[in-house]
């Protein structure tokens, strides 16, 4: 497995990719309510994408067709946005969107409820998922483990009674947007590739309201949860210095 550190000033140039994805992404949310569909959400984000003078790190990869992934309800990533897939007051929507600036990529993701009426277990699973994002970006700092990061996300998870996705991992990234290591959001504290400073890596839980099992569509893409419970998934891109974890898509 070759990590490949970054210096200062890469990390810089990654740091102008994450502010681009953030753009986007918050750009992105304010458009998500009942009645929108989420080739809107794509089309939005093409536009600022294009207007920024950044390039869509998703379409064309491996075939993927779209700037977006818009996961809706039991999706768990990899949603393909579609004209047809109009979004309902209660749903949940992930949408993830990567960009590359000056050669470096930005990779985040956010899960937005669509109006008012989420039912309360749905609420607990967006917030728990987001908790145990900044409790993993909370245990990076040079000489703690990939295992610290999992065992992260895992404990608070499972402690509200939800289910870590074990099939799909977070990752490194740097020039190409799947750099090693494979970054689970699973394990055990201590064990596993220790952190050093200048790796950047994709933090990513995602996290099912019943089981963890997933499968894929008939599109070759879409995950959804095996048990049609919802899932929510929240993502940064996070260099590790000397002092803890800078994150690069805030």
């Amino acid at each position: 497995m070759a990590v490949i550190l970054k210096s200062a000033r890469e990390v810089e140039h990654m740091r102008r990719a994450g502010k681009v994805v953030r753009q986007v992404l918050d750009h992105v949310r304010d458009l998500v309510k009942p009645g929108a569909t989420t080739q809107d959400l794509e089309n939005a984000a093409e536009a600022l994408l294009k207007k920024l003078n950044a390039k869509a790190a998703f379409k064309g990869y491996h075939g993927y067709p779209a700037v977006l992934c818009t996961s809706v309800n039991s999706e768990v990533v990899h949603g393909i946005p579609s004209k047809s897939r109009v979004l309902k007051e209660g749903d949940i929507v992930s949408i993830d969107c990567g960009a590359i600036v000056d050669g470096f990529y930005g990779d985040a993701a956010i899960t937005v409820p669509v109006g008012e009426k989420i039912d309360d277990k749905t609420r607990r699973l967006l917030d728990a998922t987001q908790a145990s994002l900044k409790a993993a970006i909370e245990t990076v700092k040079p000489g703690a483990t990939l295992g610290d990061i999992g065992a992260a996300v895992q404990e608070l998870v499972e402690a509200e009674g939800f289910s870590v996705v074990r099939d799909f991992v977070g990752h490194g990234i740097g020039t190409r947007m799947h750099e090693d290591p494979q970054v689970p959001n699973f394990g055990e504290r201590g064990r596993g590739m220790k952190l050093k400073e200048g790796m950047v890596i994709a933090i990513e839980p995602m996290v099912n309201a019943g089981k963890p099992g997933v499968e894929v569509l008939k599109d070759g893409w879409t995950a959804v949860t095996e048990d049609g419970s919802m899932s929510a998934h929240f993502e940064h891109t996070v260099a590790v210095t000397a002092t803890g974890a800078m994150v690069l898509t805030e």
